[in-house]
């Protein structure tokens, strides 16, 4: 059997059960139970969550936590595009370091603007937007390509099937039936590279 690892936020969280049964026949798939966070959490959490395991291939993200703005009403993200452009050479560096793993990269997923910020306003802690979404997969595109990373482009999934219908509401995260959708496109985007 294959080891595959699952690294990412939330999103990851809701797919992976579904990737786990889907490719229950040829891999036992891992992920953290925590959230991944931004990229300068899974640089601190990297080696517990990839090393110790050697897996055969990493599928990771992060994104959704770097863009997001440091407090309700501010434009400053909490990791600025160049800080998370480099965050994301050192986690492939760091990877191909440490594992023989193939290293699968997972673009973020939409953002429905008005949603999130209504969300967002209730707890008054911070905001996102699609714009933002945007910046940072470009970025992220280039470093995959630079780095040679197969980009498994989630963003285009749901884009395809349409945000609102996938998502639960807050205008970040998804239905169990968007999970699923989810999950499948990750499943059959693994089989392509085990």
């Amino acid at each position: 059997m294959k080891q595959v690892v699952l690294v990412g936020d939330s999103i990851r969280m809701g797919y992976e059960p579904r990737v786990r049964k889907h490719l229950s026949d040829v891999a036992v798939v891992w992920g953290p139970k925590q959230n991944g966070g931004n990229s300068v959490n899974l640089l601190g959490l990297l080696h517990l969550w990839t090393e110790h395991r050697q897996p055969d291939l990493i599928h990771f993200n992060c994104g959704l936590h770097d863009l997001r703005t440091i407090f309700q009403g501010s434009k400053e993200t909490v990791v600025p595009l160049d800080h998370y452009r480099r965050n994301l050479h050192t986690l492939i560096r760091i990877m191909r370091e440490r594992t023989q793993a193939t290293l699968v990269w997972a673009s973020t997923t939409p953002i429905i603007d008005e949603d999130a910020h209504r969300e967002h306003a209730k707890w008054l802690d911070f905001d996102r937007s699609n714009e933002q979404v945007l910046r940072y997969n470009e970025v992220a595109r280039e470093v995959m390509e630079i780095e040679k990373v197969p980009v498994n482009d989630l963003y285009a999934v749901v884009c395809t099937h349409g945000p609102a219908s996938l998502q639960n509401g807050d205008g970040v995260h998804y239905s169990e039936a968007g999970s699923r959708i989810l999950g499948d496109a990750v499943a059959d985007f693994l089989l392509e590279h085990l």
